[in-house]
């Protein structure tokens, strides 16, 4: 997994390439018809149910357009809001507040959606020791806030790109001559550069579980497109050697048996690839 420095890194370029895209060369908008020195307040209005992510994240924008706007957070990220909710105020300079407003919202609708899906898939699994995991089939660009938006919402992060963990699947497998020859030449690999990242193989059936246990230093085994029945004789075979996670055809629908399976992780692209923006508005008061 990345730094917490790496992290706050990516969400730094993030909210600069987006006022790069969004501003430009100027808001002519607002330099057009409001003072350069007005000052103004206005509130984040939540219109829907959902589980509010962002907030953390519009202070960031906010700051960085203008290091005088005053955010008064009313309700912190992760909590439950309603229609009619109100999750802070924003006051300063108006033309700035004005700068921050598209990006803010952007971010927020669809952090608060993916952060609402996941805690749905999270309380699916009470009761059980699996947790639910996200990927990479992230939106290009702004991946580390879906992935914060995960972490709001009571789910755990998957590694966050190809740089910080590898992750052998059937493509490696297939191109490398198998399973054993992509495990031997990863190891190889790690060695001759020093680097210690965890390993997850993909194993497509309990055959190819069999021969991912043969090798030591597997950190993970991913049991893709298992049924329920080949899941549970795969955790039985793999018992305490190493950790196990399903993926593939996951849905709100079989997460729960395929916990029951005793999984220690579920990974889902839903939770970033298929979710529909919570409704915000920024309004002035």
């Amino acid at each position: 997994m990345i730094s917490k420095a790496q992290f706050q890194r990516e969400i730094e370029l993030i909210i600069k390439n987006s006022i790069r895209e969004d501003v430009g060369d100027g808001d002519h908008t607002s330099l057009a018809c409001i003072p350069m020195d007005a000052v103004g307040k206005a509130k984040l209005l939540v219109k829907d149910s959902a589980i509010l992510a962002g907030v953390d994240f519009a202070r960031l924008v906010f700051q960085y357009l203008d290091k005088d706007i005053k955010l008064d957070i009313l309700i912190e990220d992760g909590t439950k809001v309603s229609h009619g909710d109100v999750a802070f105020y924003v006051t300063g300079n108006t033309q700035s507040i004005l700068k921050g407003e598209r990006l803010v919202l952007n971010a927020m609708q669809r952090m608060s959606a993916i952060a609402t899906k996941t805690a749905h898939f999270t309380h699916l699994l009470e009761g059980t020791h699996t947790r639910v995991l996200d990927t990479r089939k992230t939106t290009p660009g702004i991946r580390a806030l879906e992935k914060w938006a995960v972490t709001i919402g009571g789910g755990e992060n998957h590694r966050f790109a190809l740089y910080d963990m590898i992750m052998l699947k059937d493509n490696h497998i297939d191109f490398a001559g198998g399973i054993s020859k992509a495990i031997e030449k990863t190891k190889s690999y790690l060695d001759r550069l020093g680097r210690e990242l965890k390993i997850i193989v993909e194993a497509r059936n309990l055959r190819e579980v069999e021969e991912i246990l043969k090798h030591q230093g597997i950190y993970r085994i991913l049991l893709d497109n298992f049924s329920f029945e080949e899941t549970r004789k795969a955790v039985e075979i793999i018992g305490e050697k190493c950790l196990t996670e399903s993926s593939g055809g996951i849905t709100e629908e079989n997460i729960r048996q395929y916990a029951e399976c005793g999984v220690d992780y579920i990974s889902t692209g839903a939770l970033t690839h298929s979710v529909f923006n919570k409704d915000l508005s920024l309004k002035a008061v």
